[in-house]
């Protein structure tokens, strides 16, 4: 990285752009002698040399797009002169580095919950899962009923949580949006950091309960009921029994206590969501620093959102344990081109709005600082959305980029912590499981601290290291493990994060 005096930052030598540490003035002199053309926003790019239209443009020694008109020296390099450009070959060279990070030489450990089937939790909730919108009121009702004090004689129980579902009807019986469905619900009644769990549905929903059950080789016991509306006699009796079997099951819940497990039983899902061009200089690459350490842990990190690693997937192929691996993430690329095309849409859409002010113009330029988060590690495996997470080390779940709907599957999959990386400000939190945080840079840290659990400018601003705050990350991860709470905990974030994948018609 570049001189961290310099007001630039430059991410590789083979770049054409450089990026702006600050806010750069038109005729600004950098100490490379190159002159700009116009003002340059925090963490835009310039251009450090003639470029002419056609040209691919490239950071991260990665190309970004190509120039859709002749670009000068010192110009700045975004929308109106950078797009996606024709289709280029991108070399998949499936599992050619994928070569092991070595083992850690001492093991850490953090303070978590041993179910009975030996998984882990980082949290011990009751949650309440609708099978359909119908029956969302009646599962809130239930959960506000042990807000407040109502707690207070549980102090090992963290909370009673609702999961709203928002269809769970007219949907195909047996189509692929209703597998989805019903496997994102199954992997929340499964999830370690739910001791207890009531599915509640209507009763006449196509998204019917002892089918779902039964595909999903769950069973009712003390700690996993079900009931409907309708055979309970209405919603009032609903909320009634909803509270009872909860009081049922809080002595029980309340007998968990934490206790020393590796690190190895973590699963961390990895996301970033109002994403600037910080993200992929400083939040992104020490998260990525972060999963290495607990991958040379014996870890598992869910990496996600198919449609913001686009262009970049090549890099992950790479890195695969071996070729039916990158073959399978590339598969699922195939399946968002196919599903773009039918729905008349573009890949090149996802970037937001938030995205573009904050200097990201091209979906493979989100992308590159996408991956970063995955650090070095090897591709061990690749997942449908939701489905259970079974493989350790460094792993990739299909999903959409929308933040609620990624998350989501990686919960669902068996994620029990999570850190969030952001440029422009986020203020999400996970369904269950707690999420750490992480500013890309100092004025978000210093606009929205309240919200931010780490600030990882600091890198950008020159002050530290990618190495430094990766550490700092790790130690965090195995805190708030054991207990600690985070900003978005404190706030109340998740009950209405509960977000399942909707594929397919809604008839």
């Amino acid at each position: 990285m570049s001189d961290p005096q310099s007001p630039t930052i430059q991410l590789h030598a083979n770049d054409d752009v450089v990026i702006a540490r600050m806010p750069l003035s038109a005729g600004q002199i950098l100490p490379s002698g190159l002159k700009l053309r116009q003002d340059i926003p925090f963490g835009h790019k310039v251009a450090v040399h003639a470029l002419a239209k056609g040209q691919p443009v490239r950071r991260y020694n990665q190309i970004i797009g190509f120039a859709t008109a002749d670009i000068a020296p010192g110009e700045h390099v975004h929308l109106q002169n950078l797009g996606m450009g024709d289709e280029f070959a991108r070399d998949y060279a499936f599992a050619t580095e994928n070569a092991p990070l070595a083992r850690a030489a001492q093991e850490r450990t953090f303070q978590g919950f041993v179910r009975p089937d030996g998984r882990i939790g980082t949290r011990n909730y009751i949650a309440l899962i609708s099978s359909v919108n119908c029956s969302a009121t009646a599962i809130r009702r239930i959960a506000d009923h042990f807000g407040g004090d109502a707690l207070k004689d549980y102090p090992n129980v963290d909370g009673v949580v609702s999961l709203p579902q928002s269809l769970g009807c007219a949907v195909g019986f047996e189509g692929e949006a209703m597998q989805v469905m019903r496997r994102t619900m199954a992997g929340y009644a499964r999830h370690p950091n739910f001791a207890g769990v009531i599915i509640v549905g209507l009763g006449c929903e196509s998204n019917q309960i002892p089918v779902m059950m039964k595909q999903q080789g769950l069973v009712e016991g003390p700690m996993l009921r079900t009931m409907t509306i309708q055979e309970t006699g209405g919603t009032g009796k609903t909320i009634a029994r909803g509270i009872a079997m909860v009081e049922e099951m809080l002595p029980i819940v309340n007998q968990a206590v934490r206790q020393s497990v590796p690190a190895s039983q973590l699963v961390l899902a990895l996301e970033c969501g109002g994403s600037d061009s910080c993200s992929g200089i400083s939040a992104n690459p020490a998260l990525g620093n972060a999963v290495d350490r607990l991958v040379a842990h014996g870890g598992t990190a869910v990496l996600s959102e198919t449609p913001e690693i686009y262009g970049a997937e090549h890099l992950l192929t790479r890195r695969a344990t071996t070729e039916a691996v990158g073959r399978k993430l590339v598969d699922r690329i195939r399946w968002w081109e196919d599903y773009c095309a039918r729905t008349h849409s573009e890949m090149n859409n996802n970037p937001s709005a938030g995205n573009k002010a904050g200097g990201l113009t091209t979906i493979l330029e989100k992308s590159l600082g996408a991956i970063a988060k995955a650090g070095h590690s090897p591709l061990t495996a690749v997942y449908e959305y939701a489905e259970p997470v079974t493989e350790k080390g460094m792993v990739f779940m299909d999903t959409p980029g929308y933040d609620a709907v990624a998350t989501t599957g990686q919960i669902a999959g068996g994620a029990n912590i999570m850190v969030f990386t952001t440029g422009r400000g986020s203020a999400y939190g996970g369904t269950g499981i707690p999420s750490i945080k992480a500013a890309s840079n100092t004025p978000l840290w210093n606009r929205q601290s309240e919200d931010m659990d780490v600030n990882c400018g600091g890198i950008v601003d020159g002050d530290t290291s990618i190495e430094k705050v990766g550490e700092e990350i790790f130690e965090m991860i195995l805190r708030v493990a054991s207990g600690e709470r985070t900003k978005s905990e404190n706030y109340g974030y998740g009950q209405l994060e509960f977000a399942p994948w909707h594929i397919g018609a809604i008839m």
